[in-house]
């Protein structure tokens, strides 16, 4: 599979976070060509402010690897990811991060601060940036015109 067929299942883990009121994001992580953990947006639902996809899918990674390190392993995220997720990544030793959208509020990975490009820290993960970003934006912004949609009425 490709960087866009994973990005796939994660625009669809999105829109299943989109269907329960939650900011449109979805994120799998994948080890030697197969996906070992999955994440979708959850803050709101599970009232729990670190219940982003990318903490979701590391969770169900290392649980199902029985390992807290996700050596050699890819992470997919729909939106360039926070500080706070940055961190995970970076705890768990992720090898390599891809992610969609851009975030000009938030990104962690340049768009605010680039926390993965730090010298100081100990461990590096390489990342791509922009992969199905039209989707991957458009499915945000769809998600947020609806949300003005509705509070307009």
């Amino acid at each position: 599979m490709t960087d866009a067929d994973y990005m796939q299942i994660a625009l669809q883990l999105a829109a299943e976070a989109s269907l329960a009121g939650e900011v449109p994001v979805g994120a799998v992580v994948v080890k030697d060509g197969v996906i070992i953990g999955h994440g979708a947006n959850s803050p709101i639902r599970l009232h729990d402010p670190t219940a982003h996809a990318e903490i979701m899918a590391i969770r169900d990674a290392a649980k199902t690897i029985g390992n807290y390190r996700l050596v050699d392993c890819t992470l997919y995220v729909t939106l360039e990811p926070c500080a706070m997720c940055t961190g995970a990544i970076h705890h768990a030793r992720v090898a390599k991060l891809v992610y969609g959208a851009n975030d000009p509020k938030t990104g962690a990975c340049g768009s605010v601060i680039n926390l993965m490009s730090e010298p100081k820290l100990n461990h590096h993960t390489s990342v791509v940036g922009g992969v199905m970003i039209e989707e991957c934006s458009t499915a945000l912004s769809a998600f947020f015109r609806q949300r003005r949609l509705d509070k307009s009425e």
